[in-house]
């Protein structure tokens, strides 16, 4: 059982807190909560001491008498906020502890979990930027906002999180095994330009790239995405996601990113070649056959080998149609992987486009574990597993 502060401000979705409190409260954990003044216009906190078994604290001074904000936030296991609006986000960040809620988290010791709501243009001010990023610069954890429609009628980013939700986020950062680790993955195919309107690539979509994204963020990772020509972005809105167009652009985020990276997972598929000979134009069709001399494009995987420090892990991917294992081996060995990824495109249901992926796993003392055919995020998470155990002092 773990101990709960829950506290809320003034918004419309305040009436949410009630579900939250129940699901906290019915997975064992004992929850106090603590109110803004405004907070209370929108739900009773006659319902929250009913549904907590708790007195709801509202004001630093009651009826002349003072309340240890201090107590209780040493009290507290993990602080979540929830709602947050934009003018509980700018106190926060900002230490104006003019209530008992600011006060309360200014001397809790404990995790801070904050879901923010307002609407959407509240939401994309740059001053509410500013002040989640200083938040975060605090170690506080930012719960994603959802999309849909709200309050004004509007419909975008800015509602919180559903209760349910913000329960399996709180559960999850307890377990962050990556936890400010610092994270590179490159994801996605590269377009190789010809023309003003032709280019060379392939199949790929980026999906097992953005996976691995999200679960490594959701691990506690500070994760930097580099992401070729795709439609597809992660959920977790903290990835750090730098779009690319050719292998030439990937290849130099990665080595511009790569210094300060922990652990660097290749998944891209890059172009092997690219053409020596570009035009600005839309080249037009002619007579008889054309040909286009092309050159190899850098090995990423192989200059970042050649690039890494004892301290770091790098991982690669192999998608192949036939000698799977050897030149997967081959390919490990080569650019200095840790271990390497392997999928075959005779897999039903692995390979490019598809939401399931079925991977082997090959580390470099040719340990070697198959699994069966999952979703990416799951194959994700088995990843992170098998990181975690080859991880400096693990």
């Amino acid at each position: 059982m773990s101990k709960f502060i829950l506290g809320i401000s003034g918004s419309i979705t305040a009436y949410k807190s009630a579900y939250l409190v129940r699901a906290l409260v019915k997975k064992g954990h004992e929850v106090k909560v603590i109110m803004t003044p405004s907070a209370t216009h929108f739900i009773s906190p006659i319902t929250l001491s009913t549904l907590s078994k708790n007195d709801v604290n509202i004001d630093l001074i009651d009826a002349g008498t003072w309340n240890n904000h201090v107590d209780l936030g040493l009290w507290a296991d993990a602080m979540i906020i929830a709602p947050a609006t934009a003018t509980t986000l700018g106190k926060l960040a900002n230490g104006i502890a003019d209530n008992m809620l600011i006060a309360t988290y200014l001397s809790a010791k404990c995790p801070v979990h904050i879901a923010p709501a307002m609407d959407l243009d509240m939401w994309k001010h740059p001053s509410t930027k500013r002040n989640i990023e200083l938040l975060k610069s605090y170690g506080n954890h930012i719960i994603p906002v959802g999309n849909g429609e709200l309050a004004s009628g509007l419909y975008g980013d800015g509602r919180m999180a559903e209760p349910d939700e913000i329960v399996s986020y709180i559960e999850k950062s307890k377990n962050q095994p990556l936890k400010d680790k610092n994270v590179l993955i490159t994801a996605g195919p590269t377009h190789e330009k010809i023309d003003a309107v032709r280019f060379i690539s392939n199949r790929s979509t980026g999906k097992m790239g953005i996976a691995l994204a999200d679960a490594c963020q959701d691990a506690g990772a500070n994760v930097t995405l580099v992401l070729g020509p795709s439609k597809h972005r992660p959920l977790n809105k903290s990835v750090q996601v730098i779009s690319i167009t050719s292998a030439s652009d990937m290849y130099n985020a990665s080595i511009q990113h790569y210094k300060e990276t922990d652990i660097a997972i290749m998944a891209a598929a890059v172009a092997d070649y690219t053409p020596i000979k570009t035009f600005s134009h839309k080249i037009k069709k002619a007579e008889g056959n054309w040909n286009m001399d092309l050159e190899r494009t850098k090995d990423i995987a192989a200059e970042l080998g050649k690039l890494k420090k004892k301290d770091q892990i790098n991982i690669g991917f192999a998608l192949e149609t036939d000698n799977e294992l050897e030149y997967a081996k081959k390919k490990m060995k080569k650019k200095s992987f840790d271990f390497i990824v392997l999928n075959s495109l005779k897999d039903k249901g692995a390979g490019f486009a598809h939401d399931t992926n079925k991977v082997t796993i090959i580390h470099s003392d040719n340990k070697i574990k198959k699994y069966e055919l999952k979703s990416k995020l799951d194959v994700a998470h088995d990843i992170i597993k098998e990181i975690v155990t080859i991880l400096p002092n693990a």
